[in-house]
C-alpha cells in the first residue's frame, strides 16, 4: 500500500463513494455505473484512479459523452485507461517520471515538473484523495487510449 495514509484510509469511503460525495465527478460516476465498473472500483483494490472532473468531460466535443454511454466496450476501455493497480501517490519519489500500466493494458506516463504533475496530457489538479481502497487524482482532461 506504499504506506501513504494507509492507516487512516481504512475508515474512508471507497473510490466510488468518495467520487459521489465529492460532487465534481458526476459524469465519471455515471460512466462508471454505465460500464458496470462500480463494483470493481468499490472492491478491495487498491487502485489509483486518474479521475476526470466534470469540467474535463465538458471539454470533449459535443455528443461524445452520449456516444460513449451508448458504446459500452469503448467506454470501459477509456475508463480502465484511467486506473492503475495499487495505491500510487503522485509525489516525485513515488511515480513521477514513470510509465505505469493501466487496467486496460496500455501504459500511461506520469511526470512532475516543480509543483505541476501530469498523466499523459492531463494536468493533475488535485492529488492524493485518500479512499478506503486506493487514491483518486483529479485531472483536467479525459485521457484516451490508443
Amino acid at each position: 500500500m506504499y504506506g501513504r495514509n494507509a492507516a487512516s484510509s481504512a475508515f474512508k469511503p471507497t473510490i466510488v463513494d468518495t467520487a459521489i460525495e465529492n460532487g465534481n465527478f458526476k459524469t465519471l460516476v455515471a460512466a462508471v455505473s454505465a460500464a458496470d465498473l462500480a463494483s470493481v472500483l468499490s472492491g478491495k483494490g487498491p487502485f489509483t484512479v486518474f479521475a476526470p472532473t466534470d469540467a474535463a468531460f465538458s471539454k470533449l466535443p459535443e455528443g461524445t459523452v452520449d456516444a460513449l454511454l451508448a458504446d459500452i466496450p469503448k467506454l470501459k476501455s477509456i475508463l480502465t485507461y484511467h486506473v492503475i493497480s495499487g495505491r500510487r501517490g503522485v509525489g516525485i519519489h513515488e511515480v513521477a517520471g514513470k510509465t505505469m500500466t493501466t487496467l486496460n493494458g496500455q501504459d500511461v506516463e506520469i511526470n512532475q515538473l516543480g509543483d505541476k504533475s501530469t498523466v499523459q496530457t492531463a494536468n493533475i489538479v488535485i492529488k492524493d484523495i485518500v479512499c478506503k481502497n486506493g487514491l483518486i487524482h483529479a485531472i483536467d482532461s479525459v485521457i484516451m487510449p490508443n
